[in-house]
């Protein structure tokens, strides 16, 4: 940043501390679920207690080729609205007919990427995390949801809502997953087991949920469930959310805008001057 775009000053953040910040705690641990992997992150007063972070390679990116493998299975055609000049309203199941809009295709990569936006767009509006661990029979018994695609083709989905996102939270009935990989309750609680025992309880008691998974429904209800049986009876729980999707989505981005709008943070920068002294080692204040 200093060598190439010649900034007077910067500053470095990590996200964990950031999301903590944004729901106005310097001390939580810090369960953020995006697209790459999910992860356990414990804050103590702004610092990452790096020997307690555990991860696990699930997240969004694995939820988003269930949908596509689950889709594949019932030869539904995933096709872009960019696509799509007009369609005729069908009935349930039909085949979609619709008629393809005219003009240059759009390039290989702008067509992977409306069609992952299109996965997404489904995972937000149909998938739900279960409160309890899966069990077909009951999840056969809650009310299916209606999704039209943008060709027209529409359909209600009942257990498998429930089925694909449940492998964030128990990941050992996925094929091709190793039985190492912890679900987030488990992530949470190991987590919290490699940290000082005097810290644990403000761990506890300030789980802060963020990512972009953390917006799928149910999500937060379930991590609850899942460590009040695991929590030690003399710490108290409290699991902490933001109300909108964005602000759990972009919640470093917000708790970026927070901590460089306070007055303080002038005497946090790192400045030109400082790293032509000292080099790469002044990054060091802010680990």
């Amino acid at each position: 940043m200093f060598e190439k775009f010649n900034v007077p000053a910067m500053y470095i953040c990590k996200n964990a501390v950031l999301a903590a910040y944004a729901n106005g705690r310097s001390t939580a641990m810090v369960v953020d679920s995006g697209a790459t992997h999910t992860s356990a992150v414990p804050v103590h007063d702004g610092y990452v207690i790096t020997q307690g972070i555990v991860k696990s390679p699930l997240g969004g990116d694995f939820i988003t080729m269930q949908c596509r493998q689950f889709f594949e299975e019932k030869e539904i055609e995933l096709t872009p609205a960019c696509l799509v000049a007009s369609k005729d309203v069908v009935r349930e199941r039909d085949p979609p007919r619709w008629i393809k809009r005219a003009g240059p295709q759009p390039t290989s990569s702008w067509m992977s990427y409306m069609v992952r936006e299109l996965l997404q767009d489904f995972q937000m509006n149909c998938l739900q995390v279960s409160d309890s661990p899966y069990d077909e029979d009951v999840a056969n018994t809650l009310p299916m949801k209606h999704y039209e695609f943008p060709t027209g083709y529409n359909d209600d989905f009942g257990s498998v809502r429930l089925m694909i996102p449940e492998a964030l939270f128990d990941p050992s009935n996925v094929k091709g997953v190793g039985a190492s990989i912890l679900g987030v309750g488990p992530l949470v609680t190991t987590s919290v087991g490699m940290c000082d025992m005097d810290i644990r309880p403000s761990l506890y008691g300030s789980v802060v949920v963020t990512g972009g998974n953390s917006c799928l429904q149910g999500f937060s209800e379930r991590l609850n469930r899942d460590l009040a049986s695991k929590t030690p009876p003399s710490m108290r729980l409290k699991i902490i959310s933001a109300n909108s999707s964005s602000e759990r989505r972009y919640g470093a981005w917000i708790g970026g805008s927070i901590l460089s709008s306070l007055g303080s943070f002038q005497q946090m920068w790192l400045s030109r001057q400082e790293y032509e002294e000292s080099g790469k080692l002044i990054l060091e204040r802010c680990a």
